[in-house]
């Protein structure tokens, strides 16, 4: 999809079809108003019929109006609300792709961004719209036979009656096209099939990414190099499986040689039955999708190289297959991770925690400015916070905060959850220095008080995308993209404030 930017005259500009909002005031306001005293009050007129009443969502496409040089004119309500909320905007924003992505025309004028959003400028809510129609646009068909009409639509113009605008509007295209591209990938590596998406493939696709662009480095660790490290928990995690492990480093130096890296971690379980704590059989399919936190992390990498931010970046993939066999780590056995502390694996399906604090520990090594790990960890998140929120854990208040706010500029909202000292007792045990799972109670947070255990050396954050990174279910199934707006919206804000 293109997006461009233009002023002036809304009239005078060829496009294929117009966008303009009315509200339920039935007094056309702003463009509106404006197109409607040009056209001999036919807007007006459509209203005062009962055509359109401006409810929010409502649609009313007008054809080869008098004076407007666009083939189209889409009216869509807005509803009564004098502000919009960012659920709003997006549904309006997904309702004109809707109408326009399988219509006649090839292009759009889209002068939505004139429409009043709760605690959002031009910028960003540009950039709210460009994320909102890609996202929209997506499509994964490439192992369907019969693949999927392309969209008509090519191609959508953001307007504003001012010029000077035209910096802030191209700003935003340029970021929400970067994030978006992010997305995509995330969201492809997600849906790809488990047989597919294996742990070398990750470490491919990273590859690949280091090769298209300039400044970056890649390393692949294979588990001969993990057992010379004494990665003794990321390695039991694989034990079970034919697919061979790989840690992965992808790094990025857009920044001066001497600059802390931000280090963000991915939990990459390209598949998890659950290994020998075997999961039900229902919705293991679904289980693919435990990689979502490698897909995430590979996708902010694309979207803030691309724009060349001046930041260093390091993304560290902690990648397994966790598999039943005669040689799967059983329950009860006790491992010693890099860092030297013992772990009894009371549940081999707790398994994420197990290559994500070796790999935590890896980042050590970079002398990190901060360190993020990003995991579909617990269904117990799930249960917490539900579909639309990510939760949010770790040892530094301000990092945590700093999450939280980017979450909000980017909607893409996480939530904080505790980390007392009271939870870490539940992950006692008699025989080694911690158990893997701390019993029926608190499971999120107790996940994360299992990996606080390995991140004492720096400021790190906890992000759990269980409930975020996927929907479930039916024909709308699939990855979801999600964390990426809220982590790239994290690393701009290190760059700019």
């Amino acid at each position: 999809m293109e997006f461009n930017v233009k002023h002036g005259a809304p009239e005078t500009i060829k496009t294929g079809c117009l966008v303009v909002s009315i509200n339920e005031a039935r007094t056309l306001t702003g463009t509106a108003a404006h197109l409607d005293s040009v056209c001999g009050g036919q807007l007006s007129a459509a209203v005062k019929r009962g055509d359109i009443t401006g409810k929010s969502g409502q649609t009313l496409m007008l054809f080869a109006l008098p004076g407007i040089s666009a083939q189209r004119v889409l009216l869509i309500g807005s509803g009564k609300k004098p502000e919009l909320s960012d659920r709003d905007y997006r549904k309006l924003l997904q309702k004109t792709v809707a109408i326009l992505k399988d219509g006649g025309a090839t292009d759009a004028l889209l002068t939505l961004g004139e429409l009043p959003v709760q605690g959002r400028d031009l910028y960003s809510r540009a950039r709210l719209a460009v994320e909102t129609i890609r996202e929209s646009l997506y499509q994964f068909d490439q192992y369907k036979s019969k693949k999927a009409d392309k969209p008509r639509l090519k191609k959508c113009v953001l307007w504003s009656a001012d010029k000077a605008d035209a910096n802030a509007l191209k700003q935003a295209i340029a970021h929400g096209q970067a994030i978006s591209d992010g997305t995509d990938l995330t969201r492809t590596l997600g849906n790809l099939p488990g047989n597919v998406c294996t742990p070398t493939y990750l470490a491919k696709e990273a590859k690949a990414l280091a090769k298209q662009f300039k400044g970056t480095e890649v390393e692949v660790l294979e588990e001969k190099d993990m057992q010379a490290l004494g990665m003794g928990s990321l390695l039991s995690v694989s034990a079970g499986s034919a697919e061979p492990a790989k840690l992965i480093r992808l790094s990025y130096q857009g920044a001066g040689a001497k600059a802390q890296p931000h280090v963000l971690v991915g939990k990459g379980i390209t598949f998890d039955t659950g290994g020998i704590s075997l999961k039900p059989g229902s919705g293991m399919d679904e289980m693919k999708y435990d990689m979502c936190g490698a897909a995430t992390v590979l996708g902010v990498f694309k979207a803030v190289v691309s724009l060349q931010l001046p930041i260093n970046l390091t993304i560290l993939i902690a990648s397994a297959e966790n598999m039943p066999s005669g040689t799967a780590t059983k329950p009860g056995d006790i491992v010693t991770s890099m860092s030297g502390q013992t772990i009894e694996i009371l549940n081999t399906d707790a398994e994420g925690r197990l290559v994500l604090c070796d790999a935590l520990t890896y980042a050590e090594r970079f002398k990190p400015a901060s360190v993020v790990d990003i995991a579909t960890l617990t269904g117990a998140c799930v249960v917490a916070l539900g579909a639309h929120t990510t939760g949010v854990m770790g040892n530094n208040d301000e990092l945590i905060d700093q999450l939280l706010d980017a979450g909000k500029q980017a909607d893409d909202r996480g939530w904080p959850l505790p980390l007392f000292d009271e939870y870490q007792e539940q992950l006692d045990s008699p025989f080694a220095d911690i158990a893997n799972i701390g019993g029926p109670k608190a499971g999120t947070i107790t996940a994360a008080c299992f990996l606080s255990r390995f991140t004492k050396a720096y400021r790190w954050a906890h992000l759990d995308i269980a409930g975020t990174a996927w929907t479930s279910g039916g024909k709308d199934k699939g990855a979801t993209g999600r964390p990426v707006p809220l982590l790239t919206q994290y690393l701009l804000n290190q760059v700019q404030g």
